[in-house]
């Protein structure tokens, strides 16, 4: 759309324009699904007469999510929060496509999430469809705002797990480098420096897996870019085997790409006690590592 109003916030006016609320219009915008002229933005960018902005997200805003009785694995539960070990193939909220056997459909059938955001109600951070492991949720917005909040300040641990292509010779490394969208693909991310947001992410080789040309890592993320950690591997030339987007290969197994949340750990928003969860290996990655030999 082009601007036909100058020198307010992007975010009052978008909310105006797409008649939706401005939570979701600052989330759009930290997701990076919306640019001006080309470039991503903040929320408080005056706009000016004139600029193009564009809006990379089809959800329709309107539609009722319908609640659905699907398993959820609940390693966690309080009045205020939930963290759950979301199996590998969920979608984590509606979106084009996938309107329903999503984990919101499934958490708004076993929870009071009324009066949240009708898309993504008590979602704090995601992880991809194929990802599969440990996620918190809020049951308010308090506690919604608050745990959003301890991640933007880094201040939620979480540790993955992921099989990756070919053979890491150093025992740990770190990657320190910026993701931005692929200018490209809008659907994919890569490292560059432009438009991008800083990235850290130090991984620690479990185990190698010679005559399979794979290597076992645990990879703790200091900062949570979309896709970052298949980003970063990919980026050094070592992707997340089975990962069908940046990976050097197609899918060889009906399972996604084997990266997985194992563990979270953060101070509670209201009662400032530690919460610890860990989540064991989905059973097609563990019957896979069983089946092939490595080393340490």
């Amino acid at each position: 759309m082009i601007a036909d109003k100058e020198n307010i916030r992007i975010d009052q006016y978008l909310t105006e324009k797409l008649d939706i609320s401005r939570s979701k219009v600052q989330r759009l915008i930290e997701e990076e699904k919306v640019t001006v002229n080309g470039n991503t933005t903040s929320s408080n960018y005056k706009i000016h007469l004139n600029d193009n902005i564009e809006v990379l997200s089809d959800l329709d805003f309107s539609m009722n999510i319908e609640k659905e009785d699907i398993p959820v694995d609940i390693l966690y539960e309080d009045d205020d929060l939930l963290v759950v070990n979301k199996e590998s193939g969920m979608v984590v909220h509606p979106a084009a496509g996938n309107f329903s056997h999503t984990l919101v459909n499934a958490l708004l059938y076993k929870f009071d999430l009324e009066g949240m955001d009708k898309i993504r109600p008590g979602i704090v951070h995601r992880i991809d469809k194929d990802t599969s492991g440990v996620m918190v949720v809020a049951k308010n917005e308090k506690t919604l705002e608050l745990l959003s909040e301890m991640i933007k300040n880094k201040e939620v641990e979480r540790i993955y797990v992921a099989l990756v292509e070919g053979i890491i010779m150093h025992d740990t490394g770190d990657i320190d480098a910026p993701i931005g969208r692929d200018v490209n693909n809008r659907q994919k991310m890569m490292v560059t420096d432009v438009n991008s947001k800083e990235a850290f992410t130090h991984f620690r080789v479990l185990k190698r897996y010679k005559n399979e040309n794979k290597t076992l890592i645990e990879c703790k993320l200091s900062t949570g870019r979309t896709h970052q950690i298949r980003v970063h591997m990919a980026y050094i030339g070592h992707p997340i085997y089975n990962d069908p987007v940046y990976g050097k290969s197609k899918k060889t197994t009906e399972f996604g790409q084997f990266l997985h949340s194992k563990t979270i750990k953060f101070t509670h928003p209201i009662t400032k006690k530690e919460v610890y969860c860990k989540a064991p290996l989905p059973k097609e990655f563990q019957d896979y590592l069983d089946s092939i030999d490595g080393d340490i």
